[in-house]
């Protein structure tokens, strides 16, 4: 497969995965009543901490899974189930498996200092970057065979984090315009998705386990 259609692939997954339309719920609960600046700083931070935990997992991903004794065939099937019943959690009535619902978490912060924490948790990890995007990125990462394509991936997750920071500073506005019934639109779209591609990698596992079903 050409390196640019891996690359969309890549992006694609990350869009998915990471789909800060389901954060904007959170992110106007936390940050409603607080002022312009305060909102912008959570942003920046949740959304650095979205790369940053992209480019960590893919520059030693795989580093740590060989440290564990955990085989790339294993952990893609594994990471493509777990990717499958989060699709099936947005499909469905959003319970996902992997990620809380905005309603399960705790009030917002009376301290503007707590935003800095609730920025990093709950809004980037688990809810916009979770262990099904972490999962993405090692086994994308586990494709790769140069320098060149592994700088791919972190800038593919460079262009992710911006995208959610203008989400998220459009949160205002997306919410008014398509609402809680556009919203769950967006999520059984984006999981319709998400669930092809974790066939694909369910089956990508399967055939590095058993090289005979090739």
């Amino acid at each position: 497969m050409a390196l640019e259609a891996e690359i969309f692939k890549i992006i694609l997954a990350f869009v998915v995965l990471i789909n800060p339309s389901a954060a904007i719920p959170l992110f106007v609960h936390f940050t409603d009543g607080y002022s312009s600046a305060d909102k912008k700083k959570v942003a920046r931070i949740a959304c650095a901490t979205v790369f940053i935990v992209i480019a960590f997992f893919a520059l030693f991903g795989e580093v740590l899974l060989r440290g564990l004794g955990i085989s790339l065939g294993s952990f893609r099937v594994a990471g493509g189930i777990l990717l499958f019943l989060i699709a099936l959690g947005m499909m469905n009535d959003g319970n996902n498996p992997a990620k809380p619902n905005h309603d399960t978490i705790s009030p917002q912060p009376k301290d503007p200092s707590q935003l800095t924490g609730m920025a990093v948790v709950p809004l980037a990890i688990p809810m916009m970057i979770g262990p099904g995007g972490i999962s993405t990125v090692i086994i994308y990462s586990s494709h790769v065979k140069s320098m060149l394509s592994l700088g791919l991936i972190v800038l593919s997750g460079l262009l992710i984090s911006l995208f959610c920071y203008a989400s998220l500073m459009a949160a205002g506005k997306i919410s008014k315009v398509l609402g809680q019934t556009g919203m769950n639109v967006t999520n059984r779209i984006m999981g319709i998705i998400l669930a092809a591609l974790a066939v694909e990698i369910v089956v990508s596992g399967l055939r590095t386990i058993f090289p005979q079903l090739v």
